[in-house]
């Protein structure tokens, strides 16, 4: 872990002084020393509450809009904080005529070998929230100031980071307080009528205190909103929701969020889909990471993806036929995901499969797991290896234990069935006709080499 860290703090701080030249690395040697291991401050393994007593929220409205306390927002601006984004995020910080964005974009932080660190969304600072706490600073001009929009649990630690790596960039990087302001959600599906208006829309219609971001992870996710204070942005014509319910459709729609479902300096952006959800633009310069994700992608061999999956019994006659919530569990024994541990190795029944893939996270009867295509799914591999079988059934198996707070947890199994969303298979299948575009049209470009 330490030598990992070490490779880490050492390509960032090269990568970084070629886009800020300095003469030395701006710390003292104290700070630059190897630090030691601190423990994660959340827990992936599984609660230790029984389904007597903790009740899965309901299944989601078709319409809506919610706040999103597990997400926390840092302001980071300064003349520099473009071009400091710009080499160390996936995505691109300008649209695509290199003009400054209007809008929030999704996208993620990785390590120097090409590992997730932070999934995000990063917004222009068009709340004015650095030139309100800061009204004689003159550092921040326009386009120069974001909000990065980021997992509650993991906000202290990007704010350190970003201060850590920007070495003798001109920007300011602050964790911005609760009550500063707040993340929301909207969606509106075909089912809850009128579909929401365009983003270029609502930004009309939107107040000076609020900043938007077309949530392009999936088709049909909705709209993000950072507004000021707690209360909810005065535009919408929804009923509010709850945070509970935005999480449920989202598993239901397939998409990982937070360190959970993104397993810091473990997941890569293509298993965790952040390629095909639009996190990821492979016609930028340089930035931290790179290497191992733009070489994945010319190879293209991503054998595990993050897909949706549902728990049921043992005792159910047939597997689910459709990715559908169940607040109750899974089986007559009504064991729920929240019992399930994250990371949990998930097996085939008849052993015949390796390694099929592993559990994340989820609620009720459905949550996350980041499973093997050619063995769980009907999706073609990127190698002619496939081994699944519409009859596979695999399981999950977990013994009795302690959770990092120390706490006693149960011992349990359930069934466990992956689904591919019609978007992501879509994405998958575009993906495979360009590789093998490419790859017939490799011999008539040598030969004429």
């Amino acid at each position: 872990m330490r030598s990992s860290a070490r490779t880490t703090t050492t390509a960032l701080a090269r990568h970084l002084n070629a886009v800020f030249p300095t003469s030395s690395f701006p710390a003292c040697t104290r700070c630059r020393a190897p630090k030691p291991h601190t423990p994660r401050l959340f827990s992936l393994t599984a609660s230790s509450r029984s389904p007597s007593n903790f009740v899965s929220p309901p299944p989601p409205p078709s319409s809506g809009y919610a706040a999103l306390p597990s997400r926390r927002l840092i302001s980071i601006a300064g003349p520099d904080a473009p071009k400091f984004l710009q080499g160390v995020i996936t995505a691109s910080i300008t649209g695509p005529e290199a003009e400054p964005r209007k809008s929030g974009f999704y996208t993620a932080f990785l390590t120097a070998q090409g590992r997730i660190l932070f999934d995000v969304f990063i917004y222009p600072d068009t709340l004015g929230i650095f030139h309100a706490n800061n009204p004689s600073d003159p550092s921040a001009e326009p386009g120069t100031a974001f909000l990065i929009e980021v997992d509650a649990a993991q906000a202290s630690s990007l704010t350190r980071h970003i201060r850590r790596y920007k070495l003798r960039a001109r920007l300011n990087a602050r964790l911005l307080d609760d009550a500063e302001a707040t993340v929301w959600h909207a969606w509106n599906d075909p089912a809850g009528g009128a579909a929401l208006p365009p983003l270029d829309a609502l930004a009309a219609s939107a107040p000076a205190d609020s900043a938007l971001a077309l949530d392009t992870r999936a088709p049909g996710m909705g709209v993000r909103f950072v507004h000021r204070g707690v209360e909810a942005p005065p535009l919408l014509d929804l009923d509010e929701s709850t945070e509970a319910a935005y999480t449920v459709r989202r598993y239901l729609f397939g998409v990982p969020e937070g360190q959970h479902e993104l397993v810091r300096e473990q997941a890569l952006p293509q298993e965790s889909n952040v390629d095909v959800m639009g996190g990821v633009d492979y016609r930028k310069g340089c930035y931290v990471g790179q290497e191992l994700t733009i070489r994945t992608k010319h190879r293209g061999v991503v054998r595990k993806r993050v897909l949706p999956c549902v728990l049921y019994g043992s005792e159910d006659p047939v597997p689910p036929t459709e990715l559908a919530y169940r607040s109750e569990g899974a089986g007559a024994a009504s064991v729920r995901a929240e019992d399930v541990p994250g990371e949990a190795k998930i097996e085939s029944v008849d052993k015949r499969a390796r390694n099929p893939g592993k559990w994340l996270r989820g609620v009720g009867n459905i949550g996350l797991a980041l499973c093997r295509l050619e063995t769980m799914t009907d999706v073609a591999g990127p190698l002619p290896t496939s081994s699944y079988k519409s009859t596979d059934e695999f399981k999950i198996e977990w013994e009795a234990g302690e959770d990092e707070a120390g706490e006693k947890t149960d011992g349990g199994s359930v069934m466990v069935k992956a689904f591919v969303p019609n978007w992501l298979r879509a994405a998958l299948d575009a993906q495979a006709a360009q590789a093998q575009g490419k790859s017939q049209s490799q011999p008539q470009t040598e030969a004429t080499e």
